[in-house]
């Protein structure tokens, strides 16, 4: 019997097979004494373009080298070109879905600030309750219950910084899933769903997860990026808070004072990593998910080189001309 959703998997998954056997190809010598054939070049690509290449092939050389699955998306925020691999795979989110609590945060905010009422304020306090605390609540669990008086934005903090997951239920409390939901929703992210809090293990196995896809990701933080969900100083609050230093894997090879706006995520047989890196005069959007994967810490050392090779791209890009020379004072002369 013919079934389409089952034949674009296929066809996808062949796909993949043969890029990874063209590049295996690439990086083969030649047999002794044979000749290579001969290429024909056809064009005059920019300097830029040569370089992007170089990234699309650094890419697809990790996913060929993972064991397990992956999709990734790159955008260049100044120009809108991207970098797709399986963008519509529907992959679990594990904490990146914390990204879109803390939109609809903001976004209530605006809504507040506008003369809208019963929205969730930044500035709103939170009495500390035992109730409310989960496991992997690093800074709620030694908060005095009843007595620790915190806002939305230090709930906020909380679960970016280091992913506490009692912060993050409270705010899903607060702003409500349906309306992170709707959110999305207005943005046409149809393949993004908020469908369970922090630590719900019957919500899990009754196949309620947290999902997105690569271009969904991607879209989302390009839409925060260009004022499209929120005002220009919220937009600035936002991502300040999405910076706060934390352990993850898109810095890693990124120097220390370039911005990462991300937020990793983790579950058995799945790591995540989504987000802005602000280079200077090229801020990307990064996006990588992994999953099936047999050993979980592959996934890490995954994302963390597609991130390297993309900043490699971006930040010569944006410190160059458009023929490849490096413009800085150390080399201007």
């Amino acid at each position: 019997m013919y079934n389409p959703p089952l034949m674009a998997k296929s066809i996808a998954l062949m796909a993949g097979v043969l890029v990874c056997s063209i590049l295996a190809d690439a990086q083969s010598p030649a047999p002794s004494g044979v000749t290579p054939p001969s290429v024909n070049i056809i064009g005059n690509p920019a300097q830029s373009e040569l370089l992007w290449q170089k990234l699309e092939a650094d890419v697809q050389q990790v996913n060929c080298d993972l064991d397990g699955t992956m999709g990734v998306a790159i955008m260049d925020l100044s120009d809108g070109r991207t970098w797709l691999l399986n963008p519509d795979a529907v992959f679990t989110q594990a904490s990146s879905i914390k990204v879109t609590v803390l939109a609809e945060l903001y976004r209530q905010q605006q809504g507040a600030e506008q003369g809208a009422t019963g929205k969730a304020k930044l500035s709103d306090l939170y009495t500390v309750s035992a109730s409310d605390l989960v496991a992997d609540s690093y800074i709620m669990t030694g908060l005095t219950s009843g007595v620790t008086h915190v806002t939305n934005r230090d709930l906020a903090t909380f679960m970016i910084a280091v992913s506490d997951n009692s912060a993050t239920n409270v705010l899903i409390d607060r702003v409500g899933m349906a309306n992170v939901n709707a959110m999305l929703d207005s943005l046409g992210l149809a393949h993004t769903r908020l469908q369970r809090k922090m630590m719900d293990v019957k919500a899990a196995l009754a196949g309620r997860e947290n999902l997105s896809t690569p271009r969904d990701m991607m879209t989302l933080f390009a839409d925060l990026y260009q004022g499209k969900v929120l005002n220009k100083a919220l937009t600035e609050d936002y991502f300040k808070v999405l910076g706060t230093h934390k352990e993850s894997d898109i810095p890693r090879y990124i120097p220390e004072d370039v911005v990462s706006a991300n937020k990793p995520g983790e579950l058995a047989g799945v790591r995540n990593d989504v987000g802005i890196v602000f280079v200077p005069n090229r801020p990307f959007v990064i996006v990588v998910m992994t999953a099936y994967l047999q050993r979980e810490r592959d996934g890490n050392d995954a994302i963390a080189k597609i991130a390297g090779a993309a900043y490699e791209y971006f930040d010569r890009v944006g410190r160059s001309s458009e023929y490849g020379r490096i413009i800085t004072e150390r080399n201007s002369h």
